[in-house]
């Protein structure tokens, strides 16, 4: 927010329930630009810009500070899972272990790193870190957190890095660069790449966001313009040897002739269309995605710097346009947007998902293959049981994270 912060839980469609509101009597951060929750604990990671070398860490649940940090430049993001919290300057990465906040490793010398773009996987089993390896080209490193050691280097893309993400399983990793056009997924920790998407031909792009779906069945790309892509993470068949239909014929030639053609050209060739989109009703505002699953069914949420959220649904078998269904205010409590107006309207819904969240039962295992619904715990409760790492982080225990101030490194 223009003054602190606020988490929020999305217990239905129709409920924003507000969990959090950030006070101002707790060490004054007011201006605050990086804010981290661990999951749906209570644990938030703070840094503001009247203390922009400072990491603070809060038990929001309780108002108290569980410690701070001080490093030698500005924090440009963090990142964390049950095992790691990974602090990014411009230059260097810090890690450290979220348990005991001790520093594990520093990465010194990095190559320069303007916005700390940085990713790390959300599976502590899987704790890849991933930066980049290069400040003129799109070269992925990719570094256990948990072992300590560079894992693979990635030539993903020919201009710099825009965005980066890993999917709930840390097994793969998105990219997209710069330019924004072309969106590439690769296996981690082998590195190589599966997928090849394109984002759009005519002009270059800011990306907003860029992540994947829970069960890692589609990826979804925002940027600055109007327009929110959804891809679909599926193999297409190969065709068979002795395929001597006309089809296959004339398919072994046109794969054969892309060998021969520029590599820009082969490529555009080889690359997938988005399997659903979003026609956004509003331009010059940042924008967040993401997909998850409220009550079953597959959501879009977009989060503007405007102070709203838009939940669209998602037709995981046809795709094509996802639906409007509700919009709600971020700078009031919660409650549904009562301004009705423009792009503030329930359009009637009329996508597969909605027809489906119409009837009476639940939608069948059929219908709904690879999703699961996950609410998550709400106003900071523990850490729900299967989430827990060894030796997990009892948020609600005053053994653990005891309120302390250190300084450094």
């Amino acid at each position: 927010m223009k003054t602190g912060y606020k988490l929020f839980s999305l217990s239905s469609v129709e409920q924003l329930d507000l969990v959090h509101e950030s006070c101002k009597d707790l060490n004054d951060l007011s201006d605050v630009y990086i804010v981290e929750r661990l999951f749906s604990s209570s644990l938030v990671v703070v840094v503001s810009h009247s203390k922009p070398r400072q990491m603070n860490v809060f038990h929001f649940k309780k108002g108290t500070e569980i410690c701070n940090y001080n490093y030698s430049g500005n924090i440009l993001s963090i990142r964390l899972n049950r095992q790691r919290l990974v602090v990014c300057l411009e230059e260097s990465v810090y890690i450290h272990n979220i348990k005991d906040m001790k520093l594990l490793r520093t990465l010194l010398n990095i190559p320069r790193n303007p916005t700390g773009l940085s990713a790390l996987s959300i599976n502590h089993s899987n704790s890849y870190l991933a930066y980049p390896g290069s400040a003129s080209m799109g070269e992925i490193m990719v570094y256990d957190a948990n072992i300590l050691k560079i894992e693979c280097t990635i030539p993903a893309h020919d201009s710099p890095l825009a965005a980066i993400t890993f999917n709930s399983t840390g097994t793969k990793l998105a990219s997209a660069s710069e330019k924004g056009t072309v969106i590439r997924v690769f296996s981690i920790p082998e590195g190589q790449r599966l997928y090849e998407f394109r984002r759009g031909m005519k002009r270059y792009v800011n990306i907003s966001s860029l992540i994947f779906s829970m069960d890692s069945q589609f990826l979804c790309v925002s940027s600055n313009t109007e327009t929110v892509h959804i891809f679909k993470l599926e193999h297409i068949p190969e065709r068979s040897e002795e395929n001597s239909s006309w089809s296959g014929y004339v398919g072994k030639m046109f794969m054969a002739a892309s060998n021969y053609l520029p590599s820009q050209v082969s490529d555009m060739m080889n690359q997938d269309r988005a399997f659903a989109t979003v026609r956004l009703s509003f331009l010059g505002h940042k924008n967040a995605c993401t997909l998850v699953t409220i009550q079953k069914l597959p959501r879009l949420l977009v989060s503007s710097s405007s102070g709203h959220l838009y939940i669209y649904n998602l037709d995981p078998q046809d795709g094509g346009e996802c639906v409007l269904i509700r919009k709600h205010s971020l700078h009031g409590s919660g409650k549904l947007d009562a301004g009705r107006e423009g792009d503030g309207e329930t359009p009637t819904p009329v996508s597969y998902a909605a027809t489906v969240a119409g009837q009476k039962g639940p939608p069948s295992n059929s219908m709904m293959t690879g999703y699961s619904e996950d609410g998550g715990a709400l106003r900071g409760e523990l850490i729900p049981e299967h989430e827990f790492a060894v030796g997990p982080v009892q948020l609600d225990d005053e053994k653990e994270f005891p309120p302390v101030s250190i300084h450094g490194p």
